[in-house]
């Protein structure tokens, strides 16, 4: 009987597991309809072919090296993982039954899988940043290195038990391990990239160029609510005892709860500084909610979770409207979303964890930030100039589904110049 129930753990895990991955996989469909929703008509196939070529892409490299970056069998040291290729055996049925602290309690195929997906949502951040001007190829020609190398260093040296992790960073599913990290790599691209021609004007002016489908904008914005659960109820790891459930039901009202407040409060900051409730602020919103509580939404009671997510939905406001005035042009808002929300979210783990401390949490940020930023920025200067990285201004003028994929998203209608 005692075996029985440790295999019924066992597999009740893994299918737990298992059933995040698809949640966190369906994000995938959010991006891509967030970002196709949010650029001009004339670019919606190449940012929908981007978005699922790097989702393909992310997943082949982090399975052939990635992974093993990320969690190396055999590290050099705290700073440097080692490297090996492909993926090895599942557990045995002896390996669980031996029981102890050592014994798995979930297929270490199912961990390969829920970590692809991650790998494949932080390179999706940079996706919807340099929308509308850079190419294709050069993209996802980054997406190999990003996937292969530069995500998986820094999180190995939090959640492969590096450095950082040693150093008590306290990062429960990735507020700064995931998605500040893929904001900092989309920082090198915008800066590098430069902004869309006619987004700003020579006394500073800045020009509102609208996506072509808020519909589906928001669509895209539900889609990803409903993956988070997967992505921060995924990361409790466990759910086969009355413990673990009653942790992954917390984290599911958490999670739900600092979106809806992010939502809210990002709205009635919108209406009060603009005098009008801005859609694209609104989608923001709930995304910044759920970006700051992913670095601990086990810890928070449900008050200080609307807290922390309504925090976030300020954040995210004040932080578009700061990278407008520095001209660094981000048509879906990706690195306000992801990075200054991510940034918050980190120090907030510090009302609830009383592990995380100040120091901790700051150099865990810095650390990722800057190597982020500088190893992305290098591998782009060196893509651009070997592929080039943007567009030339009459493909950008006349749309990047003709130049780049041959065809347009909606070939009935003309589509803008």
């Amino acid at each position: 009987m005692e075996n029985l129930s440790i295999e019924l753990a066992y597999a009740l895990d893994t299918f737990y597991f298992l059933m995040c991955t698809v949640l966190v996989m369906w994000m995938a469909a959010g991006f891509a309809m967030l970002e196709s929703g949010l650029v001009r008509s004339k670019n919606t196939v190449e940012i929908l072919n981007k978005n699922a070529l790097l989702y393909s892409i992310a997943c082949t490299v982090y399975l052939l090296v990635g992974y093993n970056v990320m969690y190396p069998a055999d590290p050099v040291s705290a700073y440097i993982p080692g490297l090996d290729f492909l993926l090895g055996a599942d557990n045995t049925t002896e390996s669980v039954l031996a029981g102890g602290d050592d014994a798995p309690y979930y297929s270490g195929m199912a961990d390969f899988i829920f970590q692809a997906v991650f790998a494949a949502a932080t390179m999706s951040i940079v996706s919807g940043a340099v929308a509308e001007r850079m190419r294709l190829w050069p993209f996802l020609t980054f997406a190999v290195f990003m996937v292969a190398f530069i995500y998986p260093v820094e999180g190995y040296w939090k959640w492969g038990g590096g450095f950082l992790d040693q150093l008590g960073f306290q990062d429960f599913a990735g507020s700064v391990v995931v998605h500040m990290a893929g904001a900092a790599a989309a920082l090198a691209a915008v800066i590098l990239v430069g902004p869309r021609k006619g987004k700003y004007g020579p006394d500073g002016q800045v020009k509102a160029i609208p996506g072509a489908n808020l519909p589906m904008a928001t669509l895209g914005m539900f889609i990803l609510w409903m993956g988070w659960f997967g992505f921060n109820g995924g990361s409790e790891l466990k759910i086969a005892n009355v413990e673990e459930a009653n942790a992954v039901a917390k984290i599911f009202v958490n999670t739900n709860a600092a979106a809806a407040a992010g939502m809210v409060v990002a709205a009635l900051l919108a209406r009060f500084m603009f005098g009008k409730t801005d859609l694209t602020m609104t989608i923001n919103g709930a995304l910044a909610g759920l970006v700051a509580i992913t670095a601990e939404p086990l810890a928070p009671s449900a008050g200080l979770a609307v807290l922390i997510g309504g925090v976030g939905g300020i954040v995210v406001v004040l932080s578009v409207l700061l990278l407008d005035k520095l001209k660094l042009d981000d048509p879906v808002g990706a690195i306000s979303v992801h990075g200054s929300a991510g940034i918050w979210g980190i120090f907030a783990v510090m009302l609830s964890n009383s592990d995380a401390t100040f120091f901790g949490q700051l150099t865990g940020t810095v650390v990722t930030f800057v190597w982020m930023f500088g190893a992305s920025f290098a591998v782009l200067l060196l893509i651009k100039a070997i592929m080039g990285l943007r567009v030339s201004e009459e493909e950008e003028l006349e749309g990047m589904d003709v130049y780049e994929c041959g065809m347009t998203a909606y070939p009935e209608f003309t589509n803008e110049k």
